[in-house]
């Protein structure tokens, strides 16, 4: 019955200690604290708890004890046993007398999590005293995980944090100026060269998990709310009234229709993998339910819809010609697939553990996967010489997991970037499977990098909001910064002198 899920893909299993952290500045949740004076509402005070806390069990799916929760009609026709509620007698109700059992019978049960805080059960016995009603204008059998996703405003970021923010997704503006940073419930744009915030745009994810400019110089991002909602959106992050926010101009990329033009689509979890073809037509997306999708960039509607990988969607790339793309899935799997037949053509096993990310050599020959196998493997993904699908090269280098991969895909010049979690960013020409550069100076897991557009310098982004920036020619450091408005790093204390 317990819904306590913090879904992250991943490349992010490693960020619990940064999660609770998390946890002490993030807005409270409503549904923990009492209603205001009045009638308790059904949607807005009940129901946020019952998903937090029991939906996962009770789903249309589960339907532990033959009970469903996620409409009211189900929810009031009880399961295995009769209506547990019985209106205008909370003590004489099921669902209070299972919520606060101190036996076998408690809901949710022990093994699933803990009880329910006091205050919870108080709204939903207050309710029950009340007459336990649905809100006028809401339909018994409409979907509550719907409802209550449509319902839910984003907290405005703080001005300025106590906690650094994990980095998932960065991106360098079209110009190369300037990079984009998601952040937390917002994105922060930084001048590339000196490591000033320049601009703060509010958002209604979460978290950012991937960027990509379009070529008008709008910017996609896909992201979510883990376990909650996810999204891909195209912001005009120029656009809009900026108003101070703690000495940076800030825009609302939540309500402002200037600032925030389109939203591709919404679905029930993260988004976590995006690419863009190389005519700039087409951008497809990836993420937590399985299914890659591709758009057609003009009219915003969806022209193919995959779902093959048995586990999320990790990492998603266009080959050159825009008719197939490559995939990395937590499944274990790498896979090239045709868009318009919808079928798989290429599956790499090789990695035997979770493959992160994906990129695909300039002239489409070869796929290059990274994962949690410490490695990045480049294998054959076309036809040629009926080798379709062989190991190519074993790019060894990194000694922990392989997070991310960025590409510039000049053919006469070609680079790769990649990230892990041993704390370094490096350059490779993923032609001739060779490592350039190896750059140091981030002191966390880097879970983000990025090429800019003209391949001269190239961001790294970890775990603890470090931001590094590099030349691509030498290797040599352009700026240094943490990606978190506000926040300082305890200064570590000095040995002491002998």
């Amino acid at each position: 019955m317990m819904r306590n899920r913090i879904s992250c893909c991943c490349i992010l299993c490693a960020m619990l200690g940064l999660i609770l952290a998390l946890l002490l500045f993030v807005a409270p949740n409503h549904a923990a604290a009492q209603p205001a004076k009045g009638p308790v509402s059904f949607i807005n005070d009940v129901a946020p708890i019952l998903q937090k806390n029991c939906f996962a069990c009770h789903d249309a799916k589960k339907k532990k004890g033959k009970l469903e929760m996620t409409t009211f009609e189900n929810f009031r026709k009880g399961g295995s046993k009769d209506d547990p509620v019985s209106a205008g007698k909370a003590k004489e109700s099921l669902i209070i007398d299972v919520l606060t059992s101190k036996g076998a019978d408690r809901m949710p049960p022990k093994d699933a999590g803990d009880a329910l805080k006091a205050e919870q059960i108080s709204i939903i016995a207050r309710w029950i005293d009340e007459g336990a009603k649905l809100d006028k204008g809401l339909d018994v059998k409409a979907d509550l995980v719907r409802e209550l996703r449509t319902r839910w405003n984003p907290p405005q970021p703080f001005v300025s944090y106590k906690f650094p923010t994990l980095i998932n997704a960065i991106a360098f503006t079209p110009d190369s100026k300037q990079i984009v940073v998601g952040g937390n419930h917002e994105l922060t744009v930084w001048d590339a060269t000196n490591g000033k915030l320049v601009r703060r745009v509010f958002t209604r994810a979460e978290r950012a998990h991937a960027m990509l400019f379009l070529p008008d110089g709008k910017l996609v991002v896909a992201g979510g709310r883990p376990g909650q909602e996810g999204d891909v959106r195209i912001y005009d992050i120029n656009a809009g009234k900026p108003k101070d926010f703690g000495g940076v101009p800030a825009v609302d990329g939540v309500n402002d229709k200037t600032v925030f033009l389109k939203e591709l689509i919404q679905v029930e979890d993260s988004i976590l993998a995006l690419a863009i073809s190389a005519d700039g037509k087409k951008i497809a997306a990836g993420g937590t339910d399985r299914m890659v999708r591709v758009w057609d960039i003009a009219t915003g509607k969806i022209e193919h819809s995959v779902e093959n990988h048995a586990d999320w969607i990790l990492g998603v790339v266009f080959t050159p010609d825009g008719k197939a793309l490559v995939t990395a899935s937590r499944d274990k799997t790498a896979k090239v697939w045709d868009i318009a037949a919808k079928e798989s053509l290429v599956t790499f096993p090789d990695h035997q553990n979770i493959v992160n990310n994906v990129a695909i050599t300039p002239d489409g020959k070869f796929g290059i996967s990274a994962g949690e196998d410490n490695s990045i493997r480049v294998w054959q993904a076309t036809d040629g010489a009926k080798q379709i699908g062989k190991l190519s090269k074993n790019l060894g280098g990194h000694t922990k997991a392989v997070f991310r991969l960025a590409s510039y895909a000049d053919a006469k010049n070609p680079l790769l970037a990649s990230c892990s979690a041993d704390g370094t960013v490096k350059l490779w020409n993923p032609v001739a499977g060779t490592m350039l550069k190896s750059l140091p100076g981030l002191t966390d897991w880097v879970y983000a990098v990025a090429i800019s557009k003209d391949g001269q310098l190239v961001a790294g982004g970890a775990a603890n909001g470090e931001v590094r920036v590099w030349k691509t020619a030498d290797g040599s450091q352009v700026s240094a910064f943490n990606a978190t408005p506000g926040y300082s790093a305890p200064k570590t204390a000095s040995a002491p002198k002998k």
